[in-house]
C-alpha cells in the first residue's frame, strides 16, 4: 500500500506533494531536514492523503497533482477531505 500525500508548511504556507509507503515516517523525514527542499520550511504537517494499491499508481497520481500548479485546486482537495474526516 502506498499514499501521495500533501503536506503544508507551518512556516510559510507552501505545499508539498509526494508519495511514500510510510506516512509517519515520512512526516518525520520531513521535519527532521532530512529532504533538502523542505528542510528550510519546517515544521511540516500531512492536510491530505490518498491510499493508492501499486508504486506505480502513486507515482502517477503524484505527477498528475504535481502538473497542476494550482493553490486552489490544493486547497478543495485540502477542504473536502477534512470535511470527509469531520
Amino acid at each position: 500500500m502506498y499514499y501521495v500525500y500533501i503536506i503544508e508548511s507551518l512556516r510559510d504556507g507552501s505545499f508539498y506533494i509526494g508519495y511514500t509507503s510510510n506516512l509517519e515516517q515520512r512526516l518525520h523525514y520531513h521535519n527532521t531536514g532530512k529532504s533538502r527542499y523542505t528542510s528550510r520550511k519546517s515544521p511540516w504537517e500531512i492536510v491530505w492523503f490518498e491510499r493508492a494499491a501499486t508504486r506505480s499508481d502513486a507515482i502517477r497520481r503524484e505527477k498528475f497533482l504535481k502538473r497542476q500548479r494550482n493553490r486552489k485546486f490544493y486547497r478543495r482537495l485540502i477542504d473536502d477531505f477534512e470535511k470527509l474526516k469531520s
